[in-house]
């Protein structure tokens, strides 16, 4: 049977073995067919979809926005307006998650500012981070 077995499609896309698996067990790489001793082996289109899928986790996509663009036909076949939905929706989560940091990082940089860097227990920082600690029953 001719095909990749699992250590080379690690290689050519640079994912790892055990990452691999895991993307088979929850269904966002399809699963290969096997040899008749139940070795994996992988076709080329298990390297495009794996290089779609690392791609699109590097760029934030969540694995069920992964696995709903590859529900609608994957880098093959899906439509573009029906991912573009997708994408705004995660690109409206990406601006909200910068928002946040913008805050977080506004906050840290006002309090450094103020922060003496002196050997004393007196200290911004930490008068920061318990103002802004959960509270416990």
């Amino acid at each position: 049977m001719a095909g990749l077995m699992i250590g080379e499609l690690a290689r050519r896309t640079g994912v790892h073995i055990e990452t691999i698996r895991y993307f088979e067990k929850v269904g966002m790489l399809l699963k290969p067919d096997r040899t008749g001793g139940g070795r994996r082996v992988y076709a080329e289109s298990h390297v495009r979809a794996l290089n779609f899928i690392k791609r699109a986790r590097e760029l934030g996509f969540s694995p069920d926005e992964v696995r709903a663009i590859l529900s609608l036909g994957g880098p093959q076949a899906a439509c573009c307006d029906e991912v573009r939905q997708i994408a705004i929706h995660h690109l409206d989560q990406v601006r909200r998650k910068m928002l946040a940091l913008a805050r977080i990082e506004s906050l840290l940089t006002s309090t450094v500012e103020h922060c003496s860097g002196d050997h004393v227990p007196d200290c911004p920082i930490i008068e920061m981070m318990e103002s802004a600690a959960p509270q416990r029953a």
